[in-house]
């Protein structure tokens, strides 16, 4: 069946302030790489607009009416002290929702194996109600409300290796017993949330911090003791991967030290438990990921496991 890319032109038009490491060129560059002939075998396909009625199952009506009103025709609108938006921002956010409703129907209805949402901005930190750390909409929570919703999928799993603890998403599912967020992520750092201590009223939170400094070793054993067997444990019947790219040890924004080949087993062993739990269903949604040829190799690596799984 194949794996399935999601993306669109739309994405280079959410601008932001010179110098702003959330830039267009970070999808210019997930896109080049992509366009490399191994890549040839990916289905691919356009993000389509969000629905309202998709986004408002992760956020209230009232903050949805809020982001769509604050969006300018011209010049740039400051959200918070790192978050803005531009005249193209509107169409890119709700894009990037849409494509992450799209991989769940795509991969739910066995059309593919698995889907990368190559996005921006980025989700994560978005909170129920609060916009911040580049993010409006918390993608991978519209996702796994709308399998929910639309599917009946009882237990989804989301599995967040970005370098920055994903606040939003914990906070939109602190409650929540039929979603498990885990998290690997450097601490201290933005957003100052994620310590082991925080697991959620269901003992559904699973953060596991790392220090500055910690590379491949260090991150692949936070997977395999304290991640992974719990993912197994739960019987997600799908995986959400939030794929930030940023522990890249060349991203400017962090201090651990992981390679491509890191995000490549990370992306193998979630794909085994897939295979066991969910029937091999994986949608990945990109993140963070700051250094130009970190990204690009990171996700080139990320989406070639995809692939072979598929």
């Amino acid at each position: 069946m194949g794996t399935l890319l999601i993306s669109h032109p739309c994405f280079v038009h959410h601008e932001t302030p010179h110098g702003h490491p959330e830039r267009p060129d970070r999808i210019r560059a997930v896109e080049r790489i992509l366009e490399h002939e191994r890549f040839q075998p990916l289905i691919r396909e356009s993000a389509p607009l969000a629905e309202r009625a998709d986004i408002i199952r992760a956020h209230p009506e009232s903050y949805f009416d809020a982001l769509e009103q604050a969006a300018p025709t011209h010049g740039t609108v400051q959200i918070d002290d790192d978050t803005s938006m531009s005249p193209g921002t509107w169409e890119a956010v709700l894009r990037g929702a849409g494509a992450s409703v799209m991989a769940v129907d795509e991969v739910m209805q066995k059309l593919v194996n698995n889907a990368f949402c190559a996005i921006r901005p980025p989700g994560h930190h978005a909170e129920h109600a609060t916009a911040m750390g580049f993010c409006f909409f918390n993608n991978a929570a519209v996702a796994a409300r709308y399998a929910q919703a639309k599917y009946g999928v009882e237990r989804v799993a989301i599995i967040d290796w970005d370098v920055h603890h994903g606040n939003g998403t914990q906070d939109i599912f602190w409650n929540d017993p039929s979603v498990m967020y885990c998290s690997t992520h450097e601490m201290p750092l933005y957003p100052g949330t994620g310590a082991a201590s925080e697991t959620g009223e269901h003992n559904t939170i699973v953060n596991v911090p790392m220090r500055a400094g910690d590379g491949g070793p260090e991150f692949r054993e936070a997977f395999e003791v304290a991640l992974l067997p719990r993912v197994m444990t739960f019987k997600p019947d799908l995986i959400i991967i939030s794929a930030g790219f940023d522990a890249h040890l060349r991203d400017p924004l962090a201090n651990l030290n992981l390679t491509e080949a890191d995000f490549g087993w990370a992306t193998a062993q979630l794909m085994e438990i897939a295979d066991k739990t969910a029937d091999g269903r994986v949608v990945s949604l990109m993140e963070g990921g700051y250094d130009l040829e970190g990204l690009s190799r990171s996700v080139a690596a990320h989406v070639m496991t995809l692939m072979k799984g598929a």
